[in-house]
């Protein structure tokens, strides 16, 4: 309705324009002379009244611009003419008027819009998995051989609620021991999880700076360095270990009995800085993710539920189908290449993990 009223206004004003040229060319040069002596009044008046703003300024109607652009084309001396607006400014209508005509003649701008069977098949994968942020979905995606999957920014128009993934600050020095040595390091830390009747248990996780895989994960409600050094025999069968092993300084972790254990194990300890967990950073990161998309979703009733759930969590949903970016947007333990396909064309036959919390996905034939 609002486009149709400024059409109808359009027209009318370039009626209006046409009918006084008309009304112009046909009336004497005397009376041509005397209506523009009184025009040139009444405009004199109306000038003096906006200079002492006693008055607004009238805005001018897309004809009323599209006529003094037309004027400004045949008449030499047109700026003379002008009293209520600028030389500049009938200039700028001009530059906009041929903007607006390019613009319109033109491609419609911008990126072209992906398909709605992609828009579904995003959609389809948030509401099957709505922990997952822009970036894992694009990593899924990647991950399952669409050729054409959208960027994350692109991905991010169609969900809702996104989870912005928190800021890293690292220093070089430090990034560049781990870069060199990645192959080489795990990393080890407790994170604690308290159970539907408050009871505190400690979760003790061992992961892989290659793969981000986890090598070892243990629960206790009485942590000791006894306890540790039995759990990081049990993830390095037949003296398989890592060169470098780094932790924060948790008492636990920095008693003697275990500090003694990694030197007779061969392994070089690498404990961080105080109040500095970015140092160990990935096994940090792995925390949080745990708790982000587990721990904070689902209450555990005891120890063997908890121990339940991290199985299920780590073996079916975070070596498998869990994408990470340090890895180039791959899982710790890599599956089977899939062919590719657009996403248009991409049909996917879920599985659901933990109760449905988060799904795996197979392309069907």
């Amino acid at each position: 309705m609002v486009c149709v009223k400024s059409v109808v206004l359009f027209v009318k004003n370039w009626l209006d324009v046409f009918t006084n040229f008309v009304r112009t060319g046909l009336i004497s040069s005397i009376k041509k002379d005397m209506e523009i002596a009184a025009l040139r009044s009444q405009l004199a008046i109306c000038h003096q009244q906006i200079i002492n703003q006693k008055m607004k300024k009238p805005l001018p109607t897309p004809a009323f611009r599209q006529l003094w652009v037309l004027i400004s084309k045949l008449s030499r001396d047109w700026e003379s003419y002008m009293i209520l607006f600028k030389p500049e400014t009938v200039t700028g209508w001009h530059k906009k008027a041929f903007k607006f005509y390019w613009m319109k003649k033109s491609k419609k701008p911008g990126r072209p819009k992906i398909s709605p069977a992609t828009i579904a098949l995003i959609k389809r994968i948030h509401k099957e998995n709505p922990l997952l942020s822009p970036e894992k979905i694009h990593e899924k995606l990647v991950d399952l051989s669409v050729l054409d999957a959208p960027s994350p920014n692109t991905i991010a128009k169609y969900i809702k609620n996104i989870r912005k993934p928190p800021a890293s600050k690292q220093n070089q020095s430090w990034r560049t021991f781990l870069d060199n040595h990645r192959k080489g390091i795990w990393a080890m830390d407790f994170c604690v999880v308290p159970t539907i009747c408050f009871k505190v248990l400690y979760v003790f996780i061992i992961i892989s700076h290659d793969r981000r895989r986890i090598e070892h994960f243990a629960v206790t409600s009485n942590p000791t360095s006894a306890w540790v050094a039995q759990q990081i025999r049990d993830a390095t069968p037949f003296e398989e270990g890592p060169e470098y092993m780094i932790h924060d300084n948790d008492t636990i972790l920095t008693a003697e009995q275990l500090q003694e254990f990694f030197i007779n194990s061969n392994i070089k300890v690498k404990r961080t800085s105080v109040r500095s967990p970015w140092q160990n950073g990935i096994c940090e990161r792995v925390i949080g993710i745990l708790r982000a998309e587990l721990l904070n979703h689902v209450i555990p009733f005891n120890e063997k539920h908890l121990k339940y759930l991290l199985r299920q969590y780590f073996q079916k949903y975070y070596h498998t189908e869990r994408t990470h970016q340090g890895i180039g947007c791959q899982t710790p333990i890599p599956g089977e290449k899939r062919p590719g396909t657009l996403a248009k064309d991409t049909v996917l036959d879920p599985t659901p993990i933990l109760g449905g919390l988060y799904h795996s996905y197979k392309k069907a034939a």
